[in-house]
């Protein structure tokens, strides 16, 4: 069996598993927009690049509040969250120009939930032919471009919004 090594991937064991509580919680109440990957804040939710992506470009939409369930939200939050979602795709379009995206919601962590007990959507971008023959053979995601490069390019398309 090959074997790709991938130590990165112990820093997130370990945070979910004896993290300092929820990130989607503590990330926002710090003053550390970039180093946390946050990029946008709204009233009542806000948008964080996933560290640990399925594709370059995988945002996360989260409501501040510490709630699991769609039917927690207010009316308020409700719209909030779908406008920040379109405001992420709108902002991957323009930094990334993906041919499409996925966008979902895991409710519970059988349904696949990394972090089920804080409700967040995925907005993962995708382009034609992004699947190749690493994932299917060797179980492998290629990822093209750095986390931090990613991060700066969506924070350019923010201030061209003026959102920033």
């Amino acid at each position: 069996m090959d074997r790709l090594w991938a130590p990165w991937r112990m820093e997130y064991i370990a945070e979910n598993q004896n993290g300092p509580g929820c990130i989607f919680c503590t990330k926002p109440q710090e003053n550390r927009d970039e180093e946390n990957l946050v990029l946008y804040r709204a009233g009542s939710s806000f948008i964080i690049l996933n560290a640990f992506p399925y594709n370059n470009g995988h945002l996360l939409v989260a409501p501040y509040r510490h709630i699991a369930e769609l039917s927690a939200l207010s009316d308020e939050e409700q719209l909030d969250l779908l406008k920040v979602t379109t405001l992420g795709c709108d902002l991957l379009k323009a930094a990334c120009n993906p041919h499409g995206f996925n966008i979902g919601v895991n409710l519970g962590q059988v349904a696949g939930a990394g972090i089920a007990d804080h409700l967040h959507i995925h907005i993962v971008p995708r382009w034609s032919g992004d699947t190749n023959f690493m994932p299917v053979i060797a179980e492998t995601k290629v990822l093209p471009q750095a986390l931090s490069a990613t991060y700066q390019g969506l924070m350019t398309e923010l201030r061209k919004k003026g959102l920033r």
